[in-house]
């Protein structure tokens, strides 16, 4: 700043120098005060300008220092990507066609078997219910009557029978009796099944009533809530767009699994009970143990993938149906197998020789941190290993420029999309 004061200070204008110089010697003066401020003016920005790019923080790539027991890439015979997807999961609806009296349930909300969901409008249902009973309780009234009809007549041809044998009363008449006893036998027999046709009618009453009431086919949550109270629901599409289908999607989050795809030229590396690890797209430090289920036995023409079943070995809150997923299969480990090294796993990459020595640069506090280690050896999926100078979890710059220095303000490279 002293400097830029003197250089500003000789640009002033001597009026005694004015004076002498006279008119002759004015704008060759002039002229040459105006080239020496330009050119001061011109030293000035470019000193501000080498001040503030200096001052901005240079754009560096990184990684992630971690322990070699966590390491997939090391493990790994194949990588492929999918979706996570329920195998048990159904659209609930309404047996019957109906009018929406009540909808119980939300996004989010975890039912069980059998509870009620939603209701339809049932008056119409109810009555014919109430019908039916009235007419199973007539029918049944029929039966007694006939009961005692069929009582009565036995006993009165007892008695034509026993008058016969004492010759009061013609054998014609007692014969007359026991047919009248048989009719009326039959005629109950009637009657019964008419009482039994009642009850069923009474029963598909109930069963149609029933129907008005949605309920959870299974144990799960509401991911979807598609009707509202007052729409009509059927479980046939109307194909006019004002009926709704379905009154709400329940997923059993105990059946969710990994669908993979798996290029057709790699599938032979793939097994059943094959070990793998999974990394959602929403958690990606969350790294889930799994295992294959099956190898879907058909490609994609289109493709040429074939599916693979995966099984979650860990169920969590934070997995839901359709997320994004990477698998790892994994190579079959020996059950007895040596501890894992110490230190950590960086890329070869950060790994740089500067004045004859191993160092890495860490970041901390977005500045760069000049750290001497030891590389051990190298590793599968280009990774080193360091003993020490390093921790698990630190961020480290990869392939460190030449003008990165001990204290250099950084920052982290955004990711190409």
């Amino acid at each position: 700043m002293n400097s830029n004061k003197e250089l500003l200070r000789q640009l002033k204008i001597d009026k005694s120098q004015k004076e002498t110089h006279g008119n002759g010697g004015g704008p060759r003066g002039r002229t040459v005060l105006i080239v020496t401020g330009m050119l001061v003016l011109v030293l000035l920005v470019a000193g501000g300008t080498w001040a503030f790019l200096s001052r901005q923080p240079l754009e560096v790539r990184t990684a992630t220092a971690v322990s070699p027991g966590t390491n997939t890439e090391a493990g790994a015979v194949l990588q492929a990507t999918g979706y996570v997807t329920a195998r048990r999961q159904a659209t609930v609806s309404a047996q019957i066609t109906g009018t929406l009296v009540e909808v119980l349930i939300e996004e989010g909300d975890r039912v069980k078997k059998g509870q009620v969901l939603a209701r339809l409008e049932d008056n119409a249902l109810r009555a014919s219910l109430a019908s039916a009973r009235a007419n199973a309780a007539a029918a049944h009234a029929n039966v007694a009557q006939s009961q005692a009809q069929l009582d009565q007549s036995l006993r009165d041809a007892d008695r034509q029978e026993a008058l016969v044998g004492r010759g009061l009363v013609s054998k014609q008449l007692a014969e007359q009796s026991r047919t009248q006893a048989h009719t009326l036998r039959a005629q109950l027999n009637t009657v019964r099944r008419q009482a039994d046709a009642a009850e069923a009618q009474v029963g598909v009453g109930q069963v149609n009533l029933d129907y008005t009431v949605v309920r959870a086919p299974f144990d799960g949550v509401i991911t979807d809530k598609a009707a509202q109270v007052g729409e009509i629901v059927s479980p046939l599409s109307a194909g006019g767009g004002f009926t709704r289908t379905g009154v709400g999607t329940i997923v059993d989050m105990d059946s969710l699994e990994i669908d993979v795809d798996v290029n057709e030229a790699y599938i032979g590396r793939v097994q059943p009970d094959m070990p793998a690890e999974a990394v959602l797209d929403a958690y990606p430090d969350w790294r889930i143990p799994a295992h294959v289920i099956a190898i879907v036995p058909a490609a994609d023409r289109g493709k040429a993938t074939v599916k693979v079943r995966v099984a979650l070995e860990n169920k969590d809150a934070r997995i839901v149906p359709d997320m994004g997923v990477r698998v790892s299969f994994l190579e079959r480990r020996a059950p007895a197998q040596a501890s894992a090294p110490k230190g950590v796993l960086v890329p070869s990459a950060a790994i740089v020789r500067r004045d004859g020595q191993d160092v890495v640069y860490a970041i901390v506090d977005g500045k760069a941190a000049r750290r001497h280690v030891t590389a051990a050896k190298q590793n599968a999926g280009d990774l080193r290993l360091v003993t020490d100078g390093v921790a698990a979890g630190d961020t480290v710059i990869v392939s460190p420029p030449e003008a990165l220095a001990d204290g250099t303000a950084v920052r982290v490279a955004t990711p190409s999309p």
